[in-house]
């Protein structure tokens, strides 16, 4: 039986007196690719948000390789190790790529030769741009650099906020060969993702949020035509 390494339980959690999520509960099992969608504006960020410590709850728990951390900061998660790339990706412009993913590695304290050429297999541009300033990069690469990045710290679960939301084809298809790489590594991935079918090729299991409910969930295998229909078709 596959162990869980992370366990949402009846998360509530509300943001300038408005209620976003509404007894959430979630539960992703180690070295599992686990998918959370929903429309626009229905708590999926927030979830993540309340993963990494950003948010705290009014109710509920945050349960991480079975201790609850609701109540740690967000650099004890992180020590604890869970990795986070947020929407937008959230590198450092006007540092070089390899400027940006020095704070990486120092961020988990660890030696990084061995680390660093993981990150330039799975993404081998980001070698070659490393005197480059961060914003100079294009979309794509700036996710890659942010995916690199967070990677550095050597998660145990690793937080993927739309990780193809601008970004151009040739560049989704390597993020997702790096996502199965890391599968293959037994490492738990849990994404925020829109593209339907980027998710039904990497994802092992699915939850989908509406008004910060869970409204479906399950194997990726029950994300049928209605369930879409149903609750991601705008």
């Amino acid at each position: 039986m596959t162990q869980s390494i992370l366990s949402i339980e009846k998360l509530s959690i509300s943001i300038g007196g408005s209620r976003i999520l509404r007894d959430v509960s979630l539960e992703l099992c180690a070295g599992h690719v686990f998918c959370l969608m929903g429309r626009n504006g229905v708590g999926k960020t927030t979830t993540l948000k309340s993963v990494v410590g950003l948010y705290k709850p009014n109710s509920g728990q945050v349960v991480f390789e079975g201790r609850d951390i609701s109540r740690l900061p967000p650099e004890k998660r992180a020590l604890a190790g869970i990795g986070y790339v947020p929407q937008g990706r959230g590198i450092f412009p006007h540092l070089t790529v390899a400027e940006n993913l020095f704070i990486g590695a120092v961020a988990r304290r660890k030696k990084t030769k061995e680390a660093l050429e993981r990150v330039y297999s799975l993404f081998p541009i980001i070698k070659d741009f490393l005197p480059r300033k961060g914003g100079m990069l294009s979309g794509g690469q700036q996710q890659q650099l942010a995916i690199g990045r967070a990677l550095l710290t050597e998660p145990k679960l690793l937080i993927l906020d739309e990780p193809t939301e601008g970004i151009q084809p040739n560049i989704i298809d390597q993020i997702g060969e790096a996502i199965k790489l890391l599968k293959k590594e037994s490492m738990t991935i849990l994404l925020v993702e829109q593209y339907l079918e980027f998710c039904k090729d990497l994802a092992d299991n699915f939850a989908i949020l509406d008004r910060g409910n869970v409204v479906a969930q399950g194997p990726v295998g029950e994300l049928t035509d209605i369930v879409v229909k149903q609750h991601l078709t705008v």
